[in-house]
């Protein structure tokens, strides 16, 4: 019986060491169900993002397919040059009309738009040239690809008026001829006055002068020459943009003009070159 107590102890101790035992299992066990549990969310969203993954990846295939097919394409290829875009195509044609012009002019051409400037100025100015007869006051400039011409008041218009005479039939016709042969081309026509005041029953004041004569110019351009309507652009400028002082006779006669803006789409232009050889 002495060691009866001694039992007792040692029951006691099983017991609460099976107890303990049994909290850390129970504990363990809880762990274990969250990391699994973990685990498993981990995994759908790994899945989850290697979709979403797998359709980038998709449309990064499908844009390098379409890049690399209009890579293979001159007509697609487009180059960036002084914040002017153009394609490799017009480039190249710009090139061959290049090699005509005055070297001593191309020597002075410092950007791409010089160059483009010096093409378009070329061509058109030949088609322009070639059809004006020595002695006709009408000038020609370009500048960033628009080509401007200015034609002396007297060769279309009589004093004060906006009808247009009979003597500007032949530059009227030479200019339907140029703007027929470019598809490429759109064309403003303004009307520009001195500053002498006029009023009339008909005419308030310079700004209708002004756009009457461009809006004849414009009309006889249509319905006499058949240029297409959606090409032109009539606009009135009143006295307000003069070549000098209105300060003599001669200055303003020179400020009395109609000025035909030629703006031309270089694509087109150029592709058009390109068939025409």
């Amino acid at each position: 019986m002495r060691n009866l107590p001694t039992l007792v102890v040692l029951s006691g101790a099983l017991f609460v060491t099976s107890c303990v035992s049994k909290k850390k299992f129970l504990a363990v066990e809880q762990e274990l169900q969250n990391t699994k549990s973990t685990l498993q969310k981990t995994t759908v969203e790994k899945e989850e993002l290697e979709a979403k993954f797998a359709k980038i990846e998709a449309r990064v295939a499908d844009y390098n397919a379409k890049i690399n097919s209009l890579s293979k394409s001159n007509d697609a290829k487009m180059s960036l040059v002084d914040n002017t875009v153009i394609s490799n195509d017009t480039r190249n044609e710009m090139n061959k009309t290049l090699a005509k012009v005055d070297q001593g002019k191309l020597s002075n051409a410092k950007t791409l738009k010089d160059s483009m400037n010096l093409a378009v100025s070329h061509n058109l100015r030949s088609s322009i040239e070639d059809k004006l007869e020595e002695g006709e006051d009408v000038s020609i400039n370009v500048d960033n690809t628009v080509v401007m011409l200015s034609i002396a008041d007297d060769m279309l218009f009589n004093s004060g008026s906006y009808k247009v005479s009979n003597k500007a039939d032949k530059i009227l016709r030479k200019l339907a001829d140029v703007i027929n042969s470019e598809p490429s081309l759109e064309v403003m026509i303004e009307g520009h006055t001195d500053s002498r005041t006029i009023s009339t029953p008909v005419l308030e004041d310079n700004w209708d002068l002004s756009v009457k004569r461009a809006t004849s110019i414009t009309r006889l351009l249509q319905h006499k020459y058949n240029v297409d309507p959606s090409k032109l652009i009539a606009s009135g400028r009143s006295s307000y943009v003069p070549l000098v002082e209105n300060d003599s006779k001669e200055n303003r006669a020179i400020n009395r003009r109609t000025r035909i803006v030629l703006l031309p789409n270089l694509d087109k232009f150029f592709s058009m070159l390109s068939a025409n050889e």
